[in-house]
């Protein structure tokens, strides 16, 4: 049972990126993680405080958000989608410059976005009240492949860290237990319960698979756990999972 990916979300629902290690700390996200959203015209959001995922751009709502992909330059963020040019900024000081790059990707009729918001100094923008962590298990994911038919990009799902060597939904009998992953100690406390956004094709933002489907031909539409940690400490990939 080990860590086979490490993903961070600069700015929520909005690109993703790859590391290879990370430091935890006790009681906060990932680092990295969520540190901006996107408010819309609909929003009651204040920079610096936490919200719920309702007053920001979403992929359930804006399918097109699923094909972006970000990395940091520096000090300055740069993201890629298919249907843009690609978009180097400071989200500290440019937030109107991703305004604009975002807008022709929302779908007539949707909110609006119109402002970026900083998430907490202690914390991401994610979607649980407490900070949290997403831990998906990658034979989980394959079962939901298996069905479909056909491969499935993991970054539909959004997840923080991938497991590899559990059993298929073993890490639903993880919640209540105290986890060990490389320096860290980890709490598992829910499933997570999925929407739409899992339709998206992550290369092209377009929906094309009902995956809420599949889930419920297994009985639940969960996939994933969310994560508190409880010691702060370094993970890498390749660092073995035990409890």
């Amino acid at each position: 049972m080990t860590l086979s990916a490490i993903w961070r979300h600069p700015i929520k629902s909005v690109g993703r990126e790859q590391v290879a290690r990370v430091a935890l700390n006790a009681g906060q996200t990932l680092p990295g993680d969520r540190l901006w959203a996107v408010a819309h015209d609909a929003s009651k959001a204040v920079d610096g405080e936490w919200a719920r995922c309702a007053n920001f751009l979403r992929v359930a709502t804006t399918p097109a958000l699923m094909a972006i992909e970000a990395g940091w330059e520096g000090d300055r963020l740069r993201l890629t989608h298919p249907e843009r040019p690609p978009l180097t900024f400071d989200p500290e000081t440019e937030g109107p410059a991703l305004i604009d790059w975002l807008a022709p990707l929302v779908p007539e009729g949707r909110a609006a976005p119109v402002r970026l918001v900083r998430a907490p100094a202690s914390r991401g923008m994610t979607d649980t009240a407490d900070p949290s962590i997403t831990l998906g298990n990658l034979a989980s994911h394959r079962v939901v492949e298996g069905r479909l038919g056909r491969p499935l990009s993991i970054h539909r799902w959004r997840c923080n860290l991938w497991i590899d060597g559990l059993a298929p939904w073993e890490e639903f009998d993880l919640i209540g237990k105290r986890l060990r992953l490389g320096g860290a100690v980890l709490e598992a406390f829910d499933r997570i319960e999925r929407c739409r956004s899992t339709e998206a094709n992550p290369e092209t933002g377009r929906r094309d698979a009902d995956v809420l489907s599949v889930l419920d031909e297994v009985g639940h539409r969960d996939f994933s756990i969310g994560l508190t940690v409880v010691e702060g400490g370094e993970i890498a990939l390749g660092d073995r999972l035990e409890w």
